[in-house]
C-alpha cells in the first residue's frame, strides 16, 4: 500500500484533471492493488462474519471522483481511499460494518454507526439506556478496549430529550454519531503485518457492530 499512499500524496499536491490524466496508469495500478486488498480483507472478515463472503470489492469501494455539483470545493478527486466492508449488503446500507481509510498521514480503521438518521439515533440511545450493562461490557471487553474507546462524535451540549439528565451514563447518549476509529501508524502500512493488524482491529469491532445492528434492524422494521 505504500504505492497507494505515495500516489495519494502526489494527488493532494496536483488535484487537477490534467495531472490525473497524465498519471492514469499509475492510478489504475493503485486501483487494482486496492481491489486485491479488499478481496483479502473480505476473506479475512468472512472467517468471523460469514455474511461478508457475499460481498465483492465493487460493493465496498468508493469512486475517487468527487461530486462537485453542490460543493464550493471544486477539486475533482478525493485524496483518500475508503474501503467499507459492510456485510451482507455493501457500503450503501445503513448497518454497521468495517471501514479502512487510506490517506497520507491519516490511516485508520473505523466502525459503529456513522452519521445515522434521527430515527436510528433515537433507537440507539434507547437501546443503550435499556441495556447499559451489556453495552459497558462490550466497551470494556478485550480486544475491543485495546483499540477503541466509547463511541461518540458530534456531541449534544446537554442530555438528549427524553432521558434523565442525572443518569450516571448520560454522556454516552449525547453523540449524534456513534462511530469509533483507531489510527494505524504509517510505518505499519508497508510491512507484511499491515493486513493482519487491520483485521485484528476490524474483528475487535464486531461486538459493537452487532449491538448497533440489532437496534438498526429493529428500527428499520418498525
Amino acid at each position: 500500500m505504500k504505492k497507494a499512499i505515495s500516489f495519494l500524496r502526489s494527488l493532494r499536491r496536483h488535484n487537477d484533471r490534467e495531472w490525473f490524466n497524465a498519471h492514469k496508469d499509475q492510478y489504475l495500478e493503485v486501483k487494482e492493488r486496492v481491489e486485491r486488498l479488499t478481496e483479502r480483507l473480505i476473506a479475512g472478515i468472512a472467517q468471523w462474519d460469514p455474511d461478508a463472503s457475499r460481498l465483492r470489492p465493487a460493493d465496498c469501494l468508493y469512486r475517487i471522483y468527487r461530486d462537485t455539483r453542490f460543493s464550493p470545493d471544486k477539486t475533482p478527486y478525493k485524496t483518500h481511499i475508503g474501503i467499507y466492508i459492510n456485510p451482507p449488503y455493501g457500503k450503501k446500507n445503513l448497518r454497521c460494518g468495517y471501514y479502512l481509510h487510506l490517506e497520507p498521514d491519516n490511516i485508520f480503521v473505523a466502525g459503529g454507526a456513522w452519521c445515522p438518521d434521527s430515527k436510528i439515533i433515537k433507537a440507539i440511545r434507547q437501546d443503550i439506556f435499556d441495556n447499559v450493562e451489556e453495552y459497558l461490557e462490550i466497551l470494556h471487553s478485550k480486544p475491543y478496549s485495546d483499540y477503541f474507546g466509547t463511541p461518540g462524535f458530534d456531541l449534544l451540549k446537554t442530555a438528549p430529550k427524553g432521558f434523565p439528565k442525572e443518569w450516571e451514563h448520560i454522556d454516552m447518549l449525547r453523540p449524534r454519531d456513534f462511530s469509533v476509529l483507531c489510527k494505524i501508524e504509517d510505518e505499519i502500512i508497508g510491512t507484511p503485518e499491515f493486513e493482519s493488524e487491520v483485521l485484528k482491529r476490524m474483528e475487535a469491532l464486531k461486538p459493537l457492530n452487532d449491538f448497533f445492528n440489532y437496534t438498526i434492524d429493529e428500527a428499520g422494521n418498525s
